[in-house]
């Protein structure tokens, strides 16, 4: 938990909270924050599992997982190459396209290309869109943009954050996120809130930000957007609990935004909302995940 990454706040809540679950359990825990630990050095053997709560670069992008597979050690999560899929956008969605999963259409851009350039790109896509960093998660570093004259801010925040950017069609519609756990699907929530976008503020700020298990959603709509997103998940090869982020347009077709392969795990994120919905307490789904690692590793 914790790290460099500018998730290092978010994932210390997670981290710590999972942490805490655990112990109340009866389990022993060691807290690793890859910030103040050096991990050549760290005594892995002594670990029966490692539970991955670092958000952001390094954590999920298959970096800390590509370190992990030399320690022979069971951890959660998706594997390196699934996981450096899921977090870079432009990838995910090339997976998405390639299985026919619907994604909105979008274009890359890099901080050597020239505005008027990127401008022009934009305009083919049409306004609202979403500039994105290429690999961010937790909305940092998005914008909304509606009109021309709100791009070159947009344009410059991304670039605060990465080197690649995504400009992305948005999509008018509901917000729905869908948790998975191989073959677990968690009750699927409608997000709603009062801000332009599901922003980072919406997300662990502001109380207003409400999450509705009980919609007036179809059965056959309801399947829709818990195929699309079991699709999603299976497409790019994760592993474990994930997330998969989703908008149901005005037709009723479900668009995936993002699949999350380690989504958060503070008392106030969608997993545990979803696996409390379901009759999981907190602990329970912390050592449910830690066994399965455990079992996939067998």
């Amino acid at each position: 938990m914790g790290g460099n990454s500018a998730e290092r706040a978010i994932s210390l809540q997670s981290g710590h909270a999972v942490a805490n679950a655990l112990d109340s359990s009866g389990h022993q825990v060691d807290r690793i924050d890859p910030a103040k630990t050096n991990l050549c050095s760290f005594n892995w053997p002594a670990c029966d599992v490692i539970f991955i709560a670092l958000h952001g670069t390094f954590g999920e992008d298959g970096q800390l997982q590509t370190i992990l597979e030399k320690t022979n050690i069971p951890y959660t999560g998706s594997n390196p190459t699934a996981s450096r899929l899921a977090f870079h956008k432009s990838k995910a969605k090339k997976i998405f396209n390639q299985h026919n999963i619907p994604t909105p259409e979008s274009i890359i851009f890099s901080d050597d290309i020239c505005f008027e350039e990127i401008e022009q790109r934009a305009q083919q896509l049409g306004y609202p869109l979403f500039v994105k960093p290429e690999a961010q998660g937790s909305s940092i570093g998005v914008s909304l943009v509606n009109q021309p004259q709100e791009l070159q801010a947009a344009i410059d925040l991304c670039l605060e954050y990465d080197s690649l950017g995504l400009i992305e069609k948005a999509i008018t519609g509901s917000e729905w996120t869908l948790g998975l756990f191989e073959e677990t699907v968690f009750p699927i929530i409608q997000i709603k809130y009062n801000h332009h976008f599901y922003d980072h503020h919406a997300k662990y700020e502001d109380e207003s930000t409400s999450f509705i298990f009980d919609t007036n959603l179809s059965s056959a709509t309801k399947q829709k957007l818990i195929s699309t997103g079991t699709a999603a998940y299976k497409a790019l090869g994760a592993s474990g609990v994930a997330r998969v982020d989703l908008i149901l347009d005005q037709q009723g077709i479900p668009w995936v935004l993002e699949v999350n392969t380690i989504p958060g795990m503070t008392d106030h994120s969608n997993i545990p909302l979803a696996a409390k919905e379901m009759g999981w307490s907190f602990p329970t789904l912390c050592e449910k995940i830690c066994l399965a690692a455990m079992e996939s590793k067998k």
